[in-house]
């Protein structure tokens, strides 16, 4: 299991795990460093003083390295950058926009910078300012979503970037992460799974509503947005889907409408477990999701399968 992304890191196994907002924390993070990926601090909107706190619970958790993600949208997006340089963090990867104007902080504190993107243009983008590695998602993740598959994407950045390519987008068991590295990654972001693990504190309905989705459970509300994501049908997925359907054909969308039904609603899920209301961010993947486990007994049961296919 030796790729550039475990020389580079110093972990064991080359499995991010991914930087769901609201759920992603010092208990999840610390949970996957140790069993030997690399555990992802979830940074989402939140100000400074509440991501440091979990960066301090994650350094009395684990020795290992662990990484925090940086959404760019964020308002506080100065602020946790820098946060995660005076904490010492080595492992950044970013989300919604461009970290070009942090490189020269990033490089004079030892960050690895990991950018998620969801083309080839954003990718060679990300390696031309100095990024460390990219993590190529496809639409087949959770949460905020690209245009192309996992399989469509990965091996065209692999071939349009030298710096390794870790796979992302419907990942959940070796023969996922097998997939992953015949396209040419050298590691794996997985996230749905890891909803699941026992380490995970987001709301027992939460992980329910993942343990009970099929394959056909998730939809992608707002297009009209531009800033489309998938989530599991319920009725606030519902609402925002009819609500899409009818200010589409209008010539002045009302865009508050959209505003109003999304404000609150992943916090509404993951913190209050409210599944019907509130948004269940999942990946295609969830059917294959039927049982808790540990983030030990979910790393090693993926790389021992992956393992195993690739011998």
């Amino acid at each position: 299991m030796k790729t550039r992304i475990c020389e580079m890191l110093g972990i064991q196994y080359p499995v991010f795990q991914g930087a769901m907002a609201w759920i992603a924390d010092a208990s999840l993070a610390s949970a996957v460093s140790n069993a030997g990926g690399l555990g992802i601090i979830a940074a989402g909107n939140a100000p400074a003083d509440i991501v440091r706190e979990e960066i301090r619970k994650c350094k009395e958790l684990t020795d290992k390295p662990f990484g925090v993600n940086i959404m760019l949208l964020s308002p506080f997006v100065d602020d946790i950058v820098d946060l995660v340089c005076e904490e010492g963090v080595k492992v950044v990867t970013t989300g919604a926009g461009n970290p070009s104007k942090f490189m020269d902080k990033f490089k004079e504190h030892g960050i690895c910078l990991i950018p998620v993107v969801p083309s080839v243009a954003q990718a060679k983008k990300m390696e031309k300012i100095g990024a460390s590695a990219v993590i190529a998602e496809g639409m087949e993740s959770g949460g905020h979503i690209g245009k192309l598959t996992t399989m469509a994407l990965v091996p065209q950045v692999v071939d349009a970037v030298s710096i390794p390519v870790l796979a992302a987008g419907g990942i959940a068991d070796g023969r996922g992460m097998a997939a992953g590295f015949m396209l040419g990654a050298e590691g794996v972001q997985i996230g749905t799974r890891f909803l699941v693990a026992e380490e995970c504190t987001v709301h027992e309905n939460y992980k329910a509503k993942i343990l009970k989705a099929n394959d056909i459970a998730t939809v992608i509300t707002g297009n009209i947005t531009g800033h489309p994501v998938r989530v599991i049908k319920n009725k606030l997925a519902n609402a925002f889907l009819k609500a899409e359907k009818e200010e589409m054909g209008k010539d002045e969308p009302d865009m508050a409408r959209f505003d109003q039904l999304g404000t609150g609603a992943l916090q509404k899920s993951v913190k209050l477990g409210d599944v019907d209301n509130g948004s269940v961010m999942s990946g295609q993947i969830a059917g294959m999701v039927n049982k808790e486990q540990t983030c030990k007994e979910i790393i090693e049961e993926i790389v021992g399968q992956f393992e195993e296919l690739v011998k």
